[in-house]
């Protein structure tokens, strides 16, 4: 919770962005409402699995506002990749992606996203999309999301609209903000 706390700034300029207003206490009052068993892939800080929250059918003005803030997030990485350099600052192992790599990692992830919701194009067999390959993509699954109507998942390996959101937009976010870390001189490594 202090750790999420710590980041409201950062996640503020992605709710503008959607249209919507973090509120001034969002970075103090938080209210658990469901917790759910970790994973490996919870350990590394990404969200596993879907809440028993995200079985609830989105309306069509909560649908529109996770396709704005997965947008928002997309435009946020992209923001911060078009002013970093293109070497990034190692981290403490001397590991590390640079920039056009994080980046390319986060297109070639999505495409497998996209498809827990039923949206399907080709994968780069290297992994290396184009651009118009991922503007195509996203555009697709933007529509997706704003025409979820279900909390069910279009297939048994699917994800819920609402998971696949929070997925999708922590992932680029996660990424945008390593960027930035990485970006700057003697910043800490978080």
């Amino acid at each position: 919770m202090e750790a999420l706390s710590v980041y409201a700034p950062r996640y503020a300029p992605v709710a503008t962005a959607a249209g919507l207003r973090l509120p001034a206490s969002a970075a103090r009052a938080f209210q658990v409402v469901e917790r759910l068993a970790g994973s490996t892939t919870t350990d590394f800080g990404a969200p596993a699995i879907p809440a028993l929250a995200d079985a609830a059918a989105p309306t069509a003005a909560q649908a529109r506002r996770l396709a704005a803030l997965v947008e928002a997030s997309w435009t946020l990485l992209a923001g911060v990749a078009s002013g970093a350099p293109a070497v990034l600052r190692k981290g403490p192992r001397g590991g590390g992606r640079d920039r056009d790599d994080v980046v390319a990692h986060v297109s070639a992830a999505e495409f497998a996203y996209a498809r827990k919701i039923g949206v399907r194009h080709r994968a780069a067999d290297d992994g290396v999309h184009a651009p118009d390959e991922v503007a195509a993509l996203r555009a697709d699954v933007l529509n997706a999301l704003r025409a979820a109507r279900s909390g069910e998942p279009g297939d048994e390996r699917g994800w819920p609209a609402r998971y696949a959101a929070r997925r999708i937009a922590w992932h680029a976010l996660d990424h945008a903000w390593e960027i930035e870390d990485r970006s700057t001189a003697g910043a800490a490594v978080l």
